[in-house]
């Protein structure tokens, strides 16, 4: 449960739903979760990151219990980046900073505010996950390779990813076809039956909409202003944003800090891994964020040599592959 709610207007009006996790006073992570998901989705990471953090979690508009845009006017790349200035504006005060992680389309968020004043300011540092900056639906594999038409694959996922088909109840099906679509082939049941349960939540008609800005995506112009240290995670398995968007974003990063795979993860990684997930907020975190402000670092990243947390990356599996750049 949160420490504290808050109700946040953005540029436009619309009003967002913020909550605040963890210690009060402790430096500060802003998450923003992904298309389709809500405050919710974040919650095994919350749960890593809440004794050592204040977290910000907030709804996306039209998702969870943020407004819903009156118009299709108000999707739109300008819009995530306005929210999301907005929500640092009220949570992050003038002349402090924080670590900015966003999943999917939360990523394309932090991306698409790129280069603006009030967001720069306020960032210490990034974690793009599971993300990409443009031609999303050119690379989608969710489509068998069997389907090997360029031109067909592009117009099938496009059906798919704009479809206004209402999900309705989860049911055993649906199950099946959200792992298959969204999570790495080992995601156990409890974590399948979260995310169909989140997913399922959002409307259809908000779905839809930020479907048709995520198809013509392009948010490299942003994503080449992002200044901040940033860190890049991806699922090897993931067939929504697949890991040639990771790389990619890591060549056009001004300060890129590493590229972290998750081997047999899906698209949603922060609840398929969330310790990971969190030990690189964390390891951002502790290199960026003034030390002064860090409450302590957790003990399963703390090796026995007493190398400083901000040298390590903590992870559970130890195939997890970090690729550094120079």
């Amino acid at each position: 449960m949160p420490v504290e709610e808050l109700t946040v207007r953005s540029a436009d009006g619309i009003r967002l739903h913020v909550e605040v996790h963890g210690q009060p006073g402790a430096p500060t992570v802003v998450l923003a979760h992904g298309w389709t998901c809500s405050t919710a989705f974040w919650a095994p990471v919350i749960r890593e990151l809440s004794d050592r953090y204040r977290v910000v979690a907030y709804d996306q508009r039209g998702h969870g219990n943020s407004e819903i845009p009156p118009s299709r006017a108000r999707y739109s790349t300008r819009a995530l980046a306005e929210d999301l200035s907005a929500v640092l504006a009220r949570t992050v005060p003038a002349g402090e900073r924080a670590v900015l992680a966003g999943h999917s389309m939360g990523g394309m968020t932090i991306m698409a505010a790129g280069g603006r004043p009030g967001v720069a300011e306020r960032t210490a540092a990034a974690v793009l996950i599971s993300t990409g900056p443009s031609e999303l639906v050119a690379e989608l594999t969710v489509l068998p390779p069997g389907v090997r038409s360029p031109g067909l694959r592009r117009f099938l996922h496009r059906q798919l990813l704009r479809s206004r088909m209402p999900l309705g109840p989860v049911s055993p099906v649906s199950r099946v076809a959200l792992k298959y679509a969204t999570m790495g082939p080992s995601s156990p049941a409890g974590q399948v039956e979260a995310t169909a349960r989140i997913v399922h939540a959002c409307p259809t008609a908000v779905r839809a909409n930020w479907a048709a800005v995520l198809d013509r995506l392009d948010v490299r112009s942003g994503l080449a202003r992002l200044t901040a240290p940033t860190a890049v995670v991806v699922g090897t398995n993931d067939r929504l944003t697949p890991p040639v968007h990771a790389h990619r974003m890591i060549v056009e990063l001004k300060d890129p800090q590493g590229l972290l795979l998750l081997p047999g993860v899906g698209h949603m990684s922060p609840l398929e891994r969330p310790a990971e997930v969190a030990a690189e907020i964390h390891r951002m975190a502790a290199e960026y964020l003034a030390a002064e402000y860090l409450v302590g670092a957790p003990a399963d990243t703390t090796p026995a040599d007493s190398t400083p947390a901000s040298a390590v990356v903590a992870t559970a599996d130890p195939t997890d592959e970090r690729t550094t750049v120079a």
